[in-house]
């Protein structure tokens, strides 16, 4: 008889622990939506950054970009299970008896990815046509630095000139921009500027204010003065408009012609090291050289045979023997930070499309 009850102990048992096991069924969506939501985060941003990145290396080979932002991402569950147990004997004495017990659970995961080319009106409106001033300039005031907020997106302020890869001997820009910026971001440091956004109907309008008053700080004052010189605006104005194209004829206003979203990609690549060798025979043009008072790429990309593993973001670029490594490295802060600019403004650009932002979708059941 002890047989006997061993057996159903085990049969019990095996029907007890898959009763057990598949009643954690209800909580396995929760349990997975707090590992998942953070995973597939991180996964988007890694492809994010390596689809700006190839994008960036591409321009400066004049390789077409390309732009596939991840629209869907479904994460389905399924969780089997099944138990069973049976229990033989015999009247006759002697005979004994005989059962069996079994259980088994089965878990699977199909993640679907759901990606969605740009084209057509969406694929102008997003990455051909200039970003407006009253969309990007707020950002000053979410901390970014003025001088490499402009240095990024705008192609001149007034009569003042940024680097331009296609402007041949002269596509290093003029001194005078880059003081302009440095002097900004002096104000910007003191306290002295700020930016002020204003909603209208015919358009959002945005303000630079530049107010020596708020510092005790001589230079502050000769910062002031310096930059509404540059920038040919009244002494003692205090705020003014920041518009879209060439230098108003009147009015505290300010013109700056501002570029797209290729257009930055395609400057931050022209400033790119590349093998001297693809200059040589004509598959890229040379390389960007910066002023005296700029010499730092805006983003710094190295090219190799391979990438170091922990690199920030890494592409291959190429085919065969030809093939090069591209990558930022995670040490360069100021590279990183100017990349993560750059992800904001495509992000900022692509608010005008139709298409939503990624959706996460976790069966629970």
């Amino acid at each position: 008889m002890a047989g006997v009850a061993g057996t159903k102990h085990a049969a019990w048992g095996a029907v007890l622990c898959m009763a057990v096991t598949t009643s954690g069924c209800a909580t396995l969506g929760s349990q997975r939506l707090e590992h998942d939501q953070v995973d597939y985060a991180r996964s988007l941003d890694r492809a994010q950054k390596r689809q700006t990145l190839s994008n960036i290396v591409n321009l400066r080979y004049a390789d077409t970009p390309s732009f596939l932002p991840v629209t869907q991402v479904i994460a389905a569950y399924s969780f089997d299970g099944s138990a069973n147990a049976s229990l033989t004997g015999s009247t006759i004495e002697g005979s004994g008896t005989a059962g069996t017990a079994g259980a088994s659970i089965g878990y699977s995961n199909h993640p679907t990815f759901t990606f969605t080319p740009t084209t057509g009106e969406e694929f102008a409106a997003g990455y051909i046509r200039p970003l407006a001033p009253a969309l990007v300039l707020p950002l000053v005031q979410s901390g970014v630095p003025i001088d490499l907020l402009l240095r990024i997106v705008a192609q001149s302020i007034g009569d003042l000139q940024n680097s331009a890869a296609l402007s041949g001997a002269n596509n290093s820009g003029s001194l005078g921009f880059f003081e302009l910026i440095h002097t900004l971001r002096r104000l910007q440091l003191k306290g002295a500027l700020t930016v002020r956004f204003e909603r209208a109907e015919s358009g959002n309008r945005v303000f630079l204010a530049i107010d020596p008053t708020r510092s005790d700080d001589d230079a502050v004052t000769a910062d002031a003065v310096t930059a509404r010189k540059l920038l040919h605006i009244a002494d003692g104005t205090r705020e003014f408009e920041i518009v879209y194209g060439a230098v108003p004829e009147r009015g505290a206003k300010v013109g700056i012609v501002t570029r797209s979203v290729i257009g930055i990609l395609t400057e931050i690549g022209a400033q790119i090291e590349v093998p001297e060798a693809d200059i040589v025979a004509g598959a890229t043009t040379p390389t960007v050289r910066l002023l005296e008072v700029e010499t730092r790429p805006t983003i710094i990309v190295h090219v190799g045979r391979q990438a170091p593993p922990d690199a920030y973001a890494s592409i291959v670029y190429g085919n065969g023997p030809q093939a090069q490594c591209y990558w930022i490295d995670r040490r360069d802060f100021d590279s990183k930070f100017a990349f993560s600019v750059v992800q904001n403004l495509i992000a900022l650009a692509e608010t005008s499309q139709s298409s939503k932002a990624p959706i996460v979708t976790i069966p629970a059941g």
